[in-house]
């Protein structure tokens, strides 16, 4: 098994696997910003995503890691733990600030949520197929832990029930995709007669055109007005959380790589899903648009920075 940690990377070999991430969201917002394709490309792009390519991605992955990797007992610790300390202290300075549920339901996503699709592509950038196999392990535990606290972050004051909450995470591809995954792992079945193909052919198509469609939803006209909002949420998830995620792995004694793939998927920026889901729940959507534009924008430069001093 390779066990390549991120401290043995150099500088250099760093921030040419991360560049061409970042270079593919920048191309994504100037092709929406001219037009090109047209306007309805990118709604079709980003549900073909959603729904079919990356969870090819997620259950390809899945289905041939090792479940019985001994590493993964303490990653789905760490990955929990971290969340859960997170979202206490989420909870503590809501009651002190008296946040309404509108401008929690943001803020909460805005530290909480991550982009998937530049997490698995720079995962797989650093350490390849068997880095991803651990990636979507975590996204198996994290993907619907982070979608119940952001319901019910932005449905606290009107209340919400079982079914609202666990309902759209039945429903969410991403995790079906992992359970199918796992199932056919469990089940030893395997990928047989090319399925292994067509599913790496519809994975290899889902990062480049995921991260382009990240580009494509920037809104840098939603940047005004909430200057110390966008500040200091953005500060606490690209710095402070990956330091929390620090921290718990050293708590927790993981292997560099596992160690690693948990503190870079706390180091993220948050998800451009989040906008939907704050609109679709009545929440402080214009907030929302900025923290999802200063973060992917600034993590250009606080990821490789991050993982170079929290990694090791």
């Amino acid at each position: 098994m390779r066990q390549t940690a991120l401290m043995d990377v150099p500088v250099t070999a760093l921030l040419l696997a991360l560049w061409p991430l970042f270079a593919l969201i920048v191309a994504g917002y100037f092709m929406h910003l001219r037009g090109f394709p047209n306007e309805a490309f990118w709604p079709g792009a980003e549900r073909i995503n959603y729904f079919i390519l990356f969870p090819a991605l997620l259950f390809s992955s899945l289905a041939s890691a090792p479940l019985d990797n001994p590493a993964l007992p303490r990653l789905a610790t760490g990955v929990l733990l971290a969340l859960g300390l997170a979202w206490i202290a989420l909870l503590i300075t809501r009651r002190l600030r008296g946040w309404p549920a509108a401008r929690f339901g943001a803020i909460a996503q805005g530290i909480l949520r991550f982009n998937t699709y530049l997490g698995l592509a720079a995962v797989g950038s650093l350490f390849g197929s068997e880095g991803l196999a651990l990636a979507a392990l975590m996204l198996a535990l994290m993907v619907p832990t982070v979608n119940v606290m952001s319901v019910w972050a932005l449905t606290a004051e009107r209340g919400v029930s079982a079914r609202s909450l666990l309902l759209p995470i039945l429903k969410n591809p991403l995790i079906l995709a992992c359970l199918a995954g796992a199932l056919v792992n469990l089940s030893g079945l395997g990928l047989p007669g090319g399925t292994d193909r067509l599913l790496g052919l519809l994975a290899a198509a889902s990062l480049p055109l995921g991260l382009l469609c990240v580009g494509a939803a920037l809104k840098p006209r939603e940047l005004g007005g909430e200057v110390p909002a966008l500040g200091w949420n953005s500060a606490l998830r690209l710095l402070a959380v990956p330091l929390l995620a620090y921290a718990v792995a050293r708590l927790l004694g993981l292997p560099a790589m596992e160690a690693t793939i948990l503190i870079l998927f706390f180091a993220l920026p948050t998800a451009p899903t989040a906008y939907v889901l704050t609109r679709q729940l009545g929440g402080d959507s214009h907030l929302m648009a900025g923290l999802i534009t200063l973060q992917t924008l600034l993590a250009a430069a606080s990821l490789p920075l991050v993982l170079r001093l929290l990694s090791g």
